[in-house]
Order: C-alpha cells, then sequence, then structure tokens
C-alpha cells in the first residue's frame, strides 16, 4: 500500500461536511424545481443563464463551460428542453461551426415562473442559515477554488502533481 496523504480530524469533518451538504443541498433545490415548474435543476440552470444573456442567446460551448457540464450531458439537456420548446439550437451565421442554445418565449415564460419558487428555496436552505459574515466567506471562498481550476485565476496546471509528488 502507498504512502497515505490523510487528513487532519478537523480537515475531514469539514470535507465531510461540505461533500454531504453539498450534495444534500443539489437533491433538495433539484426536487422542489422539480415540485415547482416539472424541470430538473440543470435544466432550470439553462435557461437562467439563457434569460440573464443578451438576446437570450449562448454559444453551447461557452453554455457547457459556464454550467460546468460536459458537451454531452449539455447536448442531452438541450435536446429535452427543445423537444418541449424551452429553448432551440442555431447555426452560428459568423462561422458556420458553432451552435447557439435561444431561449424560445415559453422557455422565458417557463424560467419567470419559476424564478420565485427557486429563489425562495435557496433563501431557505441557504441564505437564511448563514450570517452576512458567513455568505460572504462562502462566496469568496467558493469564487476563488472555481477561479483556481477554471483557470481563470492563478494557473493551476500541475497544482495536484506538486502537492502530492
Amino acid at each position: 500500500m502507498g504512502e497515505r496523504h490523510a487528513f487532519d480530524s478537523d480537515q475531514r469533518t469539514a470535507w465531510r461536511a461540505y461533500v454531504r451538504g453539498s450534495a444534500l443541498l443539489r437533491e433538495a433545490l433539484n426536487r422542489d424545481i422539480e415540485a415547482q415548474s416539472g424541470m430538473s435543476l440543470n435544466e432550470y440552470e439553462v435557461l437562467e443563464r439563457l434569460a440573464e444573456a443578451p438576446g437570450g442567446s449562448v454559444r453551447m460551448a461557452a453554455l457547457a463551460d459556464g454550467l460546468v457540464h460536459s458537451r454531452s450531458r449539455l447536448t442531452h439537456t438541450v435536446h429535452r428542453m427543445e423537444s418541449r420548446g424551452l429553448v432551440e439550437r442555431r447555426a452560428c451565421e459568423a462561422d458556420g461551426r458553432g451552435v447557439y442554445c435561444v431561449i424560445t418565449p415559453l422557455g422565458e415564460e417557463t424560467y419567470d415562473a419559476a424564478e420565485p419558487g427557486h429563489a425562495a428555496s435557496v433563501q431557505a436552505y441557504v441564505l437564511d442559515r448563514l450570517t452576512p459574515d458567513e455568505l460572504d466567506v462562502l462566496g469568496r471562498v467558493m469564487g476563488r477554488i472555481a477561479a483556481d481550476l477554471s483557470g481563470e485565476g492563478t494557473p493551476r496546471a500541475g497544482y495536484l502533481a506538486e502537492r502530492v509528488g
């Protein structure tokens, strides 16, 4: 058996709380949005990004990157949404290679109807449970982690290899 890189007790406790809490939170948000609107959390998140985008349109590759979904997973999600009339795909006229995902009027109505319930769930499960200082720390920490892992912050190429190697 190789060398172990064990967490200390506090690190293990914090890490397990994060893993369990984030999984339970995502499950609760998904359950709520499905009950309220009949769509999954992933579908809601697609509509949210499109509703916030100029012209209600985002390139599929950028949408996948922004949602941290594989392109294959996003394609399946968008296909389901397209069959329900919530979004449509359009070829990029500028380069002919890219594909845009565009929110439809029905998608906008569906998003507008679902947004208050989703916001209430986030409020109840997260925002009401944190002090303003805790919320600030959570936002800064997760923002830093996201920036580092996405390459938007300090380049992290080889970071793990440097740490354990």
